[in-house]
């Protein structure tokens, strides 16, 4: 019997906000913050340039590097199960800028894995 592909909701926000929902959390507040570059404080992850400062970076590649294969490994293992849903929610200070950048990274990652993809930026629009 052929199962559905596992729905993963992949989604950003900021520990500022409170604690997410979800069954793994990730914090990136080790990657540069474009919040301290004024000419970037106002934009977010979504955009370029602020995506290319918080992971074009030794420590941005070497992180999505190492986190390719293990989200491919828990999704498989969830998938496995009887799990229909594996939640991922990735977390900066305000959910603005690095934790938007790297769901927007892993969603390309994860894109052609065959899972159902759910994203969502919770707390983008807050200050």
């Amino acid at each position: 019997m052929m199962r559905d592909p596992l729905q993963i909701t992949l989604f950003s926000f900021g520990f500022k906000h409170g604690p997410p929902e979800a069954d793994m959390v990730l914090d990136v507040r080790f990657l540069p913050n474009p919040y301290w570059e004024e000419d970037m404080r106002e934009k977010t992850g979504l955009e370029r340039e602020v995506a290319a400062y918080v992971l074009d970076n030794d420590t941005g590649r070497a992180f999505l590097q190492r986190l390719t294969p293990l989200l491919l490994f828990v999704a498989d293992r969830f998938q496995d199960g009887t799990r229909k849903e594996f939640r991922l929610a990735i977390g900066c200070t305000g959910g603005c800028h690095r934790s938007v950048a790297t769901v927007e990274a892993v969603r390309s990652l994860l894109d052609r894995s065959g899972f159902r993809l759910n994203v969502f930026h919770r707390d983008i629009g807050k200050k």
